[in-house]
C-alpha cells in the first residue's frame, strides 16, 4: 500500500466504485484511468460480492499519483429485529484478497447469484420477454450476472427504454420477475472483512428506509457491536442535512466517515465518478483517516 499524499482540501476521493467485475460498465483499468483524468487522489473498487475488480486493478498497476484501496460490497441480511429495504450493504476496505474465510464466503454468494439469474430469466420468458443466455453472457463478460445486466439486455433488445424502467416494471422487489436473493447474516459479512484485515463500513445508510432517528441509531449500534467501523455518510442520495446527521452519529460513536458515488457507469449514467450528479465531493481527509486505522 502506498503512503498517503499530504492532505489537500482541494483534492477529492471516491471510495464506492463498481467495475465490470460485478455490474459496472468500465473495466478496473478504465476506472483507474478515469480517476486520474478527473483528478481524484484516492479510489476503491467495491464490486458486489467479489474481489475480482480490486485484484485486476492491483495486478494491472495503479497509476502514480493515485491511491488505491482494495474493496468489496457484500449484500447481507439485516440483524434480527430490523426491517430494511432489500439487503444491508457492507463495504470492506483494505482487504487481503487471499484470505480463505472471505473467499469461501464469496464463493457461497457467487453460487447463489448464479442460481438466481436463470430463475429471473424464466419469469421474464413467462411474461413474453425472451432473453438469450449467450447475449447475457456477452454483457456480463468476466463479471457476475445480476439484475443490472439483465436490465441492460432488456434495454438492448427493446423491451424497455432504460434500466430504471426494467426495475420499475419487472425486476424490482415485488415486481413480476423478481426473485428473492440469498443473504448471509450481516455479522458474518463484517467478521469476514475483519478476518481479511479489512475495515467494515455501512454503505448508503439512507437507502434502508430506517427513517426514525432513534431506530436507525439502534440499528447502527447493533452493527457496531458486530464490528462495524465506519459509515458512508457522504453519498449522492444524501441531502446536506442527512449527511450532517450521519456525520454526527459517526463522531458520537467513534466511527470512520467515508464517501463514494456508487458509480456503475452506463448502468446509472446520471451518476459520474467523483462528482455524482455534479455537486458531489468527498474530501481526501477521509481517506487519510481510513488509512490511519489500517496502519
Amino acid at each position: 500500500m502506498k503512503k498517503p499524499l499530504v492532505s489537500d482540501p482541494g483534492t477529492g476521493i471516491d471510495l464506492h466504485l463498481h467495475s465490470t467485475a460485478s455490474d459496472g460498465s468500465l473495466t478496473p483499468a478504465e476506472i483507474l484511468a478515469e480517476a486520474i483524468r478527473i483528478g481524484l487522489k484516492a479510489v476503491a473498487i467495491t464490486d458486489h460480492d467479489t474481489l475480482t475488480g480490486s485484484i485486476a486493478a492491483i495486478s494491472g498497476g495503479v497509476p502514480s499519483g493515485l491511491q488505491f484501496l482494495s474493496g468489496i460490497e457484500i449484500s447481507a441480511q439485516a440483524p434480527d429485529g430490523f426491517r430494511v429495504k432489500g439487503s444491508v450493504h457492507i463495504l470492506g476496505y483494505g482487504i487481503d484478497y487471499n484470505n480463505s474465510k472471505l473467499n469461501l464466503l464469496i464463493q457461497v454468494l457467487k453460487r447463489s447469484r448464479d442460481n438466481r439469474t436463470p430463475k429471473i430469466i424464466k419469469k421474464l420468458s413467462e411474461l413474453g420477454i425472451n432473453l438469450n443466455g449467450s447475449e447475457l453472457a456477452e454483457i456480463v463478460g468476466d463479471g457476475i450476472a445480476g439484475r443490472p445486466h439483465i436490465a441492460l439486455l432488456m434495454m438492448k433488445k427493446g423491451f424497455v427504454a432504460s434500466v430504471d424502467e426494467a426495475f420499475d416494471r419487472f425486476l424490482g422487489k415485488s415486481k413480476p420477475a423478481y426473485v428473492e436473493k440469498y443473504r448471509i447474516p450481516v455479522v458474518e459479512a463484517i467478521e469476514a472483512i475483519e478476518d481479511a484485515g479489512g475495515v467494515a463500513v455501512l454503505a448508503h445508510p439512507f437507502l434502508y428506509g430506517l427513517n426514525d432517528p432513534e431506530l436507525f441509531e439502534q440499528f447502527l449500534l447493533t452493527l457496531i457491536s458486530m464490528g462495524l467501523k465506519g459509515i458512508e455518510a457522504i453519498y449522492p442520495d444524501h441531502s446536506l442535512k442527512t449527511t450532517a446527521g450521519y456525520c454526527d452519529l459517526a463522531y458520537r460513536h467513534n466511527l470512520l466517515i467515508t464517501g463514494g458515488t456508487d458509480f456503475h457507469g452506463d448502468v446509472t449514467p446520471h451518476i459520474r465518478m467523483g462528482v455524482g450528479d455534479g455537486g458531489f465531493y468527498v474530501p481526501y481527509k477521509h481517506y487519510e483517516a481510513l488509512m490511519k486505522v489500517m496502519d
